[in-house]
């Protein structure tokens, strides 16, 4: 018999486990995901003027600006778009509270540093297999590709590639811009691993999610959310 988590909860849920991971990787500094790692640049960058600057800011403010160029390429603007920024926002606040918690973990000892790595990558990819159990919004990141894949009539699958492959050019190309040739800030190692296990692992838990949990609403708002 499958257990039941509110879809409400699973929102709530993923949420903070996406965000306290992204933050363990942040600490392990082996490198973010391909997908985070422009924005990082970019708070890397702008936070050496303005201290104020944090990561989850740089992360609605890209999600933001990814939202106003697929409207633009598009030529529409959906309903939903604000829901995927209010989801970016939240996403944003609850990453910079982890970020300051995660500050107080211990980074001398480099097994420290493997541990909070490894379990960021998981925690993360947890969170997001959370999150696509939800009739929530989700981040700016998904509904490019959904929405680029839907409009060429392509496999999401082969377009989800094309659009980490470009966020990681785009991120190479962001770390000499803004630190110099030969010097890599954000794209490590760790970069290339999560590249590799992110999809694995997300699909991993959605199966075990199907198989061993459902996710009633609490809410009556469902139908607000999807049309």
């Amino acid at each position: 018999m499958k257990k039941s988590i509110y879809s409400e909860f699973a929102y709530i849920l993923g949420l903070v486990l996406l965000a306290f991971g992204t933050a363990l990787l942040e600490r392990a500094d082996f490198g973010m995901s391909m997908i985070v790692a422009p924005a990082y640049l970019f708070h890397l960058k702008i936070s050496t003027y303005y201290s104020f600057f944090s990561f989850g800011m740089a992360e609605y403010c890209f999600q933001l600006l990814l939202i106003v160029l697929l409207s633009i390429v598009l030529r529409k603007f959906k309903k939903g778009y604000i829901f995927t920024f209010v989801t970016a926002f939240l996403y944003g606040v609850v990453l910079d509270l982890c970020v300051k918690l995660a500050v107080y973990f211990p980074v001398e000892n480099f097994v420290f540093r493997a541990i909070y790595f490894a379990s960021g990558l998981v925690i993360c990819t947890l969170g997001v297999a959370f999150l696509f159990h939800t009739y929530f919004a989700p981040e700016a990141y998904e509904v490019v590709v959904k929405e680029v894949s839907t409009r060429l009539g392509k496999d999401i699958g082969r377009v989800k590639i094309v659009y980490d492959l470009s966020s990681f050019t785009l991120s190479v190309i962001l770390s000499f811009l803004f630190f110099g040739f030969g010097h890599f800030e954000g794209i490590k190692w760790g970069t290339l691993i999560t590249a590799f296990l992110n999809g694995f692992l997300i699909g991993k838990f959605s199966k075990f999610m199907d198989n061993n949990l459902e996710f009633p609403d609490l809410l009556k708002c469902r139908n607000f959310f999807e049309n």
